[in-house]
């Protein structure tokens, strides 16, 4: 299977509001023509966390879509845990900011920035409560 196939097959959708949201980042900070990379890393409340950030460097085995004007890159291990994710922006009265929804995910911490799924064996990290 070759990468564009993967890319198609393999989809994590922005919604308008986050794209919107990740164009004007990159117009107010001047960074031009910058992806935005979504990942996961261990750690967190719940066993894994979601990072994002605002890259160029778009490797060869990355996952990469473009969607309402914003190229999206997701590395190799990552989309295992983000297949089929919702990268949303939301704008509330208790704050704003970038929301996944993961299917994935069988529990969130309470902020919603880590989480844990099925195949994840490891205990969730109780001592102190959540961090968010």
């Amino acid at each position: 299977m070759d990468l564009l196939e993967k890319t198609q097959t393999t989809q994590i959708d922005l919604t308008p509001a986050a794209a919107d949201a990740v164009q004007d980042l990159l117009a107010k900070r001047e960074l031009g023509d910058m992806a935005l990379r979504v990942f996961v890393s261990g750690g967190g409340c719940s066993g894994f966390q979601y990072g994002m950030a605002l890259e160029d460097n778009i490797r060869e085995t990355d996952f990469v879509t473009e969607q309402h004007g914003v190229k999206l890159v997701v590395d190799e291990i990552s989309i295992n845990y983000l297949a089929g994710a919702k990268v949303d922006y939301v704008d509330e009265v208790m704050g704003s900011g970038f929301k996944i929804e993961n299917p994935n995910a069988v529990s969130t911490c309470g902020c919603g920035s880590s989480f844990k799924t099925s195949d994840d064996q490891a205990a969730a990290n109780t001592a102190g409560g959540c961090s968010c």
